[in-house]
């Protein structure tokens, strides 16, 4: 499936909540709501809203997987869960996924409540859920640029980007492909077929909407786009277009892994937009850095895309792994993060703030033992009844 997305898109309409039928069991809550066309992921932004029941039956039952995995999470926990019961009432959570690690960057495991305090402006929450979620179902999308300057590391990307897919992804999550280079185009839908998530990969051709002219010699190519020209690479629009258009219609865990230069030229939307999106979304951001910075210095431009990438991963609870152009690197890149994907702690409160004013809430983690916490930086108190 191909899909150019509509850029008219970018303003989502305008959505409701209705009441929820929540089952408190452990730490489990399965919410639905209506939209007229863009359904915003509430549950993990502190809303009151997140799908309606057809979609969260869609996409295999991931939502129904999530909800098993969390009763399953939760029995195994019993000081930290209620008795079973059946309410009818509106819930304000924040669910908080992130990783542990020591000095050296080394996943810890076998954390427990007890090791962590959460904050919200600087306020402390009471935790009312707790596990480690390393085998809740994952929604993961791959966006790989396509622009010129990634001539020279398109085909590595490639190759291991679907060696990644194959390592990662289970017979419970689901993955889409995502290419940008003058547009942003939905090469895959989603699927849990990693043969169509890699032939997907492969369709990925190269198209800057600049050529060099054919020289006697030299073989004629496209190059990076120089500022101030035409659309070249719309990585901000991609990234606000995999979060709003794709991300945030699921539940439970998510996370986007680009792999690009960093170097943004002719989007419509800015980086903040970008990042807005994909924290409203609840997505984790990877970049893995594929800088071919010959290409750049080459045609004379210089390169600084690795800025705007660390403010888009920190702002997510990701990171930028800079490969430049080594296939051992960017093999190394796509084993820490199936590693960190697989090695997630969940924390959930009900926040002392429960006024839904749209604003933005800082959040933070802190582990009593003194390890490095690795998640988003904040989330929307989204407005009940408007849009994102």
């Amino acid at each position: 499936m191909r899909k150019v997305f509509a850029y008219q898109r970018f303003f989502p309409a305008r959505f409701f909540a209705v009441p929820v039928l929540l089952t408190t069991l452990g730490f489990s809550a399965l919410m639905f709501s209506i939209a007229s066309d863009v359904i915003p992921s509430a549950f993990a932004q502190g809303s009151n809203s997140s799908q309606p029941a057809d979609a969260a039956k869609s996409q295999g039952g991931k939502a129904a997987d999530s909800q098993k995995e969390a009763q399953k999470s939760g029995a195994q926990n019993p000081d930290d869960q209620n008795p079973a019961e059946t309410l009818k009432v509106n819930v304000n959570v924040v669910g908080l996924f992130f990783n542990v690690k020591d000095k050296h960057g080394a996943l810890i495991p076998n954390q427990t409540k007890d090791d962590f305090e959460v904050f919200e402006d600087g306020k402390p929450q009471t935790i009312k859920y707790f596990a480690a979620e390393s085998n809740l179902p994952l929604t993961l999308g791959i966006l790989i640029d396509s622009s010129g300057s990634q001539m020279r590391v398109l085909d590595m990307e490639k190759e291991v980007g679907g060696a990644f897919l194959r390592q990662i992804l289970t017979d419970k999550d689901e993955a889409y492909v995502m290419d940008f280079n003058i547009d942003a185009e939905l090469i895959q839908d989603y699927t849990r077929d990693v043969r169509r998530l890699q032939a997907a990969l492969n369709k990925v051709k190269i198209n800057s909407g600049v050529t060099m002219p054919t020289l006697p010699g030299a073989g004629g190519g496209p190059v990076p786009t120089a500022p101030g020209s035409q659309k070249g690479t719309v990585l901000y629009d991609a990234v606000y277009l995999s979060a709003h258009d794709m991300l945030a219609k699921e539940v439970g865990r998510k996370a986007m892994v680009l792999l690009t230069d960093g170097q943004d030229e002719g989007s419509q939307l800015k980086i903040k937009d970008a990042m807005e999106a994909a924290q409203k979304a609840d997505s984790i951001v990877y970049v893995l850095l594929c800088a071919d910075r010959g290409g750049y210095f080459s045609a004379g431009m210089g390169y600084s895309g690795e800025s705007d990438m660390r403010k888009l991963t920190e702002a997510t609870g990701g990171r930028v792994i800079n490969v430049g152009n080594k296939f051992d690197k960017l093999k190394e890149a796509f084993d820490q993060i199936a590693a960190e994907l697989r090695s997630q702690y969940n924390i959930g409160y009900t926040p002392t703030n429960s006024v839904q004013d749209g604003s933005y809430r800082k959040l933070e983690i802190k582990n009593k033992q003194g390890y490095k916490i690795q998640t988003r930086a904040g989330y929307y108190a989204s407005k009940r009844g408007e849009s994102q």
